[in-house]
């Protein structure tokens, strides 16, 4: 059977998408790619004028397309703006010949298993019945895809496999409110970061200009936005931030004694001082030995961080240690010249318990002397993201969008699926770009070579029972990390405190070497940090 004539699928032009298109293109097949967009680059093209990327661009790229220079001139150093970041995806899909892949404005609003019965693949023993990305030819997804395009209207299509890219950001979570105390009651506009984000910027702007904007939530997306605000308004008419708890937000520019904090934590010895799913005894007794070591390099940084930025002046001192937002990854980037906008008095910080609506505005709990009205002609949202709903919700079969979010019972340590791609239990079907950590494109470009190693036959999967029981080590390590990180500071799926380890199972699998560091010795394994150069050759 020639699987390279197989029908291949792949939901979403953002930059695992476009990554999972490039490497099954590499390995024979023709796939099609869906984008409700009008654009290639996911959530980049629907930012804040003021955006630019958290990383350097040097840890933020595809393995094998380096940044072109007039992007960023100096990768080390340089943290593109949003357009940049755009260019630079659209022209790797250029480069590859992702693009005429690609159908845009064609959302896909459900996906069908046909073939055996839920109640028979349930049963299986081996994935997809007999272990092959495409089973035995007996099952196919079908796929109900709204184009924008009034002739084209809904159709339906049939695949041999199907790839979800569809990222953590494309459901708002909004909060729940008491009756009469929601958005209904006030006079004012309200909506989420998501939608202001993505609106034209010179409509965006002019939706804020003059008016009391408030904004709720202070991770990154919440800063982002009352920084985007303050700016346009200035002191005049300040933006008010409303929050529960802080974060740790940083410069990532700061560096001590030539020391890059993103750096360290990305080379082995880093990732030696935590425990890893499936260890072993040996380097889970190692992992226990170094934790003090760990902990003490957190505290180093975190008081660097404190005599640098003045957290503890302005109420933003996080709840949890450094070490315990490492684990959760619970951490970001500071807008350009945030506190200087707080002291001038262009953004006031507001903290409390709870809050709701009423007709001018929103009522809060100012720490136990009362409720205080805090007026607004504008609220934005800056709660979070759904992601579970937003992957399951792609699934027609309801027993399917139940278990592709959870194992064995509701979690939101991690996601059930092996290798972080595959749900034992789901055939014919991957997940690339759902696993959170610090550099996003050249995990997500990983996982994109294991699919399309899993597509061709190269990499062979175990039984089902054996995927269920690597699922439960990494749901286990989930819960620990998430206990770690102090509970509520955990994001689900969070690789990010051991991203080169989960590296190193991909390439196993692959049949290539997870040393990386080519004729560098044993000093350059363990100390130099691992980047997306080092998967370069793995194709």
């Amino acid at each position: 059977m020639d699987v390279k004539n197989k029908r291949v699928a792949i939901v979403g032009a953002g930059p695992s998408g476009l990554a999972a298109c490039k490497h099954a293109l590499a390995r024979g097949f023709r796939p099609v790619v869906f984008e409700s967009g009008a654009a290639v680059s996911g959530v980049w093209t629907r930012t804040l004028s003021s955006t630019t990327l958290q990383t350097p661009a040097a840890a933020f790229r595809f393995s094998d397309f380096p940044w072109p220079a007039e992007l960023a001139p100096e990768p080390e150093q340089s943290f593109p703006r949003h357009d940049e970041v755009a260019a630079y995806m659209a022209a790797y899909a250029r480069r590859f010949g992702v693009l005429d892949c690609v159908r845009f404005r064609s959302k896909v609003i459900a996906a069908e298993y046909v073939g055996p019965p839920e109640r028979e693949v349930a049963a299986w023993a081996r994935w997809s019945g007999n272990g092959e990305a495409f089973g035995d030819g007996s099952g196919e997804w079908q796929l109900t895809v709204q184009h924008a395009d009034e002739s084209e209207g809904t159709q339906t299509y049939r695949f041999d496999f199907l790839v979800l890219c569809v990222g953590r950001y494309g459901v708002a979570k909004v909060p729940k409110f008491p009756e009469g105390r929601g958005p209904e009651v006030f006079h004012g506009r309200v909506l989420h970061s998501m939608d202001y984000s993505g609106m034209a910027h010179a409509d965006a702007d002019e939706l804020i200009r003059g008016k009391r904007v408030v904004v709720v939530g202070s991770g990154k997306s919440g800063l982002d936005t009352v920084a985007q605000c303050a700016k346009i308004n200035g002191s005049k008419n300040p933006c008010t931030l409303i929050y529960r708890s802080n974060h740790w937000m940083v410069d990532a520019k700061l560096i001590w004694g030539g020391i890059s904090f993103g750096k360290l934590a990305m080379t082995r010895l880093s990732e030696l001082m935590v425990h890893k799913p499936g260890e072993g005894f040996f380097l889970s007794l190692l992992a226990t030995i170094f934790t003090p070591l760990r902990l003490l390099m957190a505290s180093l940084v975190e008081a660097y961080y404190k005599t640098q930025i003045p957290l503890q002046k302005h109420g933003m001192a996080p709840e949890c240690s450094f070490s315990q937002s490492i684990l959760g990854w619970r951490l970001g980037t500071l807008p350009e010249r945030f506190y200087d906008m707080v002291n001038e008095g262009s953004i006031q910080l507001t903290k409390t318990g709870a809050f709701s609506f009423c007709a001018d505005g929103l009522v809060h709990d100012d720490g136990g002397t009362g409720e205080r009205v805090v007026d607004a002609d504008v609220v934005i949202l800056a709660t979070g993201f759904d992601a579970d709903r937003l992957l399951s919700g792609v699934f027609a079969s309801p027993r399917f969008r139940e278990i592709v979010v959870q194992a064995g019972g509701p979690s939101d340590a991690m996601l059930p699926l092996y290798r972080h791609c595959v749900h034992p239990r789901i055939p014919q079907m991957a997940v690339v770009g759902y696993a959170e950590c610090a550099a996003s494109i050249y995990p997500y470009e990983m996982m994109a070579k294991w699919v399309a190693h899993l597509l061709d036959g190269a990499v062979r999967l175990p039984g089902v029972a054996a995927m269920e029981r690597s699922v439960a080590e990494w749901e286990r390590w989930g819960r620990w990390a998430k206990r770690q990180s102090g509970g509520v500071f955990y994001l689900k799926s969070c690789i990010g405190a051991v991203t080169t380890w989960y590296h190193d199972q991909l390439c196993r699998d692959m049949g290539y070497s997870a040393r990386r560091k080519k004729g560098g010795g044993l000093l350059a394994e363990w100390l130099q940090p691992y980047g997306p150069t080092d998967y370069a050759s793995i194709q």
